[in-house]
């Protein structure tokens, strides 16, 4: 194996034409050049310089050798300087998976102070739902996913073999149309979800609608859902019109603005987990960490916001 090293030395002799002033150029002895340039020799199994006297001139392979050793070296040097800034941040690329209302809520904020404090690290954003975000990570097609997971549902996905940076606790929430009986108890207050029995149901994404199912059979009835989308405004729009009612993460509806209806908390407390996931080798790549770490601070954010919005309704009371 040739190693870069001998390449320098065996360039610098034959630029200088000795060993001693090869040694010079480079800040080592004539001793220290001849041992390198013999370990090369023995690298490649061939002569590279024959001694006549004080005279010292390349043999053919010799030659050849100096002649590529250019391009290698340039090239070495090209790959230190652009892994440099990777490693500083200077550079380099996320490749980010996230699921709807995360998008539009958790990393913009933290895509915005990543590109503030790096702006030479790129980050790509492509939406999908766990468990596909999760596979999409696992196949090498995504560095980050943002991901959830509900409590004690059955079937829960193991994240064992990857990075799980914990980001935020996501409580299910009721949204009733604004004249609704119940619009007044808010999000400070709570119902049973069995109040909301005889009404009909507009559904989420297909995750959320069999976690909708399943939390009203837990209650002993089975939701009449007169309509299903997967778009978010589509059942906040819905709800607003008072065509029924929809349960959806709190986050999902802090992405948009309920015009014509209002969340109202739901016992028994339903609870998602939302978590930002890599594979451990991952993990140790600057640019990744750094997403992950502003990740978590639009969390913190948007824990801070929550708070101060039930500070404002507790004193509006």
């Amino acid at each position: 194996m040739i190693e870069a090293r001998h390449l320098r030395v065996l360039r610098a002799v034959a630029t200088t034409g000795s060993f001693s002033a090869a040694g010079r150029e480079l800040g080592c002895t004539q001793p220290a050049v001849s041992q390198q340039m013999k370990a090369l020799e023995a690298s490649v199994g061939t002569p590279l310089l024959i001694r006549s006297g004080r005279e010292m001139r390349l043999t053919q392979a010799g030659e050849a050798l100096v002649r590529h050793a250019a391009g290698i070296l340039s090239g070495l040097t090209a790959a230190e300087e652009e892994v440099a800034a990777i490693a500083g941040l200077r550079a380099g690329r996320v490749r980010l998976v996230s699921f709807p209302s995360g998008s539009s809520t958790l990393v913009p904020t933290a895509l915005a102070a990543l590109r503030a404090e790096h702006p030479g690290t790129r980050v790509s954003l492509e939406e999908a739902e766990p468990p596909r975000s999760v596979e999409l990570l696992r196949e090498g097609d995504c560095d980050v996913a943002l991901a959830f997971r509900y409590e004690r549902a059955a079937g829960a996905e193991e994240w064992h073999d990857l990075v799980v940076r914990p980001l935020l606790t996501d409580r299910l929430v009721a949204l009733v149309p604004e004249r609704h009986r119940l619009a007044r108890v808010g999000t400070s207050g709570s119902v049973a979800i069995g109040e909301l029995a005889e009404e009909p149901w507009i559904a989420g994404c297909p995750r959320c609608r069999g976690q909708l199912v399943e939390v009203c059979e837990g209650a002993g009835f089975t939701p009449r859902i007169d309509f299903a989308t997967d778009d978010y405004p589509a059942v906040v729009g819905l709800v607003g019109a008072g065509l029924g009612v929809a349960v959806l993460p709190q986050l999902a509806v802090e992405s948009v603005r309920p015009r014509g209806a209002r969340a109202v908390s739901l016992e028994p407390a339903v609870r998602r987990e939302i978590v930002a996931l890599t594979l451990p080798d991952l993990a140790h790549v600057p640019a990744v960490a750094a997403t992950l770490d502003h990740l978590t601070r639009a969390a913190a954010r948007q824990r801070g916001a929550r708070r101060g919005d039930v500070e404002t309704a507790a004193g509006e009371r």
